[in-house]
């Protein structure tokens, strides 16, 4: 399965408005922080690393909103931090979805159930709920027992209430192949959620665990063997053919982290969310400043695990829409 037609077709219309522009380097996503403090201790997050005065500020939505007008993305993660911890989260969701863009809140889901009456289902509004994992497995990943069994009431009640749910799964060297298809098919068969979203665990370099993130060579090996007997077609993955052939080794890509910039409380972040070498203020200013050619594996020795999706998967989507068969086959798939 790949990415659902609606979302293929508004990046489809995207790359086309960019092309016939003549513009080379542009976003397809922006992942927006309106904060960093959260509710959880994740081993591979950093987040909470920040000072304690970091910790307490908001954007205001103001902000939030302008920097995604500026750099003119359709669609729009926000993540942090945990999201629903920001007093006008809700506000920021309208504003967005009123100016059509597509909203992806990501979350723990820890505090979904008691903000859930501030949102309204949309087809261009989506939760997506971090699970890492079954329950003993995500519950050692957030450093809290019981998070699995509360996430899970929250994505059933969230769907329930007619809301379109993904779940976001990040693996790791302690996982195998057997552990990426139980929690895939629980996800997708049991759970039904609409979308997975899966990803390769990065070295973020503030995350407390820094043993536990995957290699390259692990990764392929992990995906391809758990990718086998057709359960990849099988999955709803929301990923293009050609991401998760990047995963199982098929391609490689040059890494286009402009194409899904992170823009938090510092400002634009240079290269990705994943790597800090500054932060400038303006979308603009991170496209002409930022030296993309010296990143990316076998450039930069901080990237040379990554598989990451902020700076591989919107290679495989231009690949994608570039090409009349990969389009084809990705219209075939979804």
């Amino acid at each position: 399965m790949s990415m659902p037609l609606s979302v293929s077709m508004r990046i489809g219309a995207h790359l086309m408005k960019q092309k016939l522009r003549g513009i080379k380097k542009f976003p397809l996503l922006v992942e927006l922080e309106p904060l960093f403090a959260c509710n959880l201790k994740c081993n591979g997050c950093g987040k909470i690393q920040h000072p304690a005065s970091v910790l307490k500020q908001r954007m205001p939505v103001e902000q939030a909103v302008a920097a995604i007008e500026e750099a003119g993305a359709p669609m729009v993660s926000i993540a942090g931090g945990e999201p629903l911890m920001h007093p006008q989260i809700e506000v920021i969701v309208q504003e967005l979805i009123k100016r059509k863009k597509m909203v992806f809140l990501c979350t723990n889901a820890i505090l979904l159930p008691k903000h859930l009456h501030k949102f309204t289902p949309s087809p261009y509004f989506r939760w997506v709920v971090h699970i890492d994992g079954l329950r003993e497995r995500h519950d050692e990943s957030v450093s809290k027992e019981g998070v699995f069994d509360q996430a899970v009431a929250a994505i059933k009640l969230a769907q329930e209430k007619g809301f379109k749910v993904n779940t976001n799964t990040t693996f790791f060297n302690t996982d195998t192949p057997q552990t990426v298809i139980d929690v895939l098919d629980y996800l997708n068969d049991e759970l039904g959620v609409d979308d997975l979203q899966i990803s390769p665990g990065y070295a973020y370099e503030k995350a407390p665990d820094q043993e536990h993130f995957l290699g390259v060579e692990e990764t392929r090996e992990m995906f391809r063997k758990a990718f086998s007997d057709g359960r990849r077609k099988k999955w709803r993955l929301m990923h293009t053919p050609l991401f998760l052939d990047f995963l199982e080794g098929k391609v490689e890509y040059e890494c286009t982290a402009w194409s899904i910039p992170s823009y938090s409380l510092f400002g634009w972040q240079k290269p990705c969310y994943l790597m800090s070498d500054g932060y400038v203020s303006s979308y603009k200013e991170l496209i002409e400043t930022t030296e993309w050619e010296k990143y990316g594996r076998g450039k930069d020795p901080r990237c040379a695990n990554c598989m990451a999706h902020c700076g591989y998967e919107p290679s495989a989507v231009i690949a994608t829409m570039s090409s009349l068969k990969e389009g084809i086959r990705a219209l075939r798939e979804s």
